[in-house]
């Protein structure tokens, strides 16, 4: 049946559709790279505010100088 609406459409009507296909393919994919790409920057994001945590901890004056008096 498929074969038969296929054969009904003309070469130009079967390549429009395609583009179509393939467009639509194209935006899918550009969109879980941007997706992923978001994530990436979240989890840097996290991981540096992470870090600027346990270095203001180290850092801490009270912490270290407390202890001495």
């Amino acid at each position: 049946m498929l074969n038969q609406k296929t054969s009904d459409l003309s070469n130009v009507q079967i390549e429009v559709i395609d583009t179509l296909i393939g467009f639509e393919e194209e935006e899918k994919i550009k969109s879980k790279q941007l997706a992923s790409k978001r994530l990436l920057a979240a989890r840097r994001a996290i991981e540096e505010h992470k870090e600027a945590l346990r270095l203001a901890e180290d850092i801490d004056q009270d912490a270290w100088f407390g202890e001495l008096e």
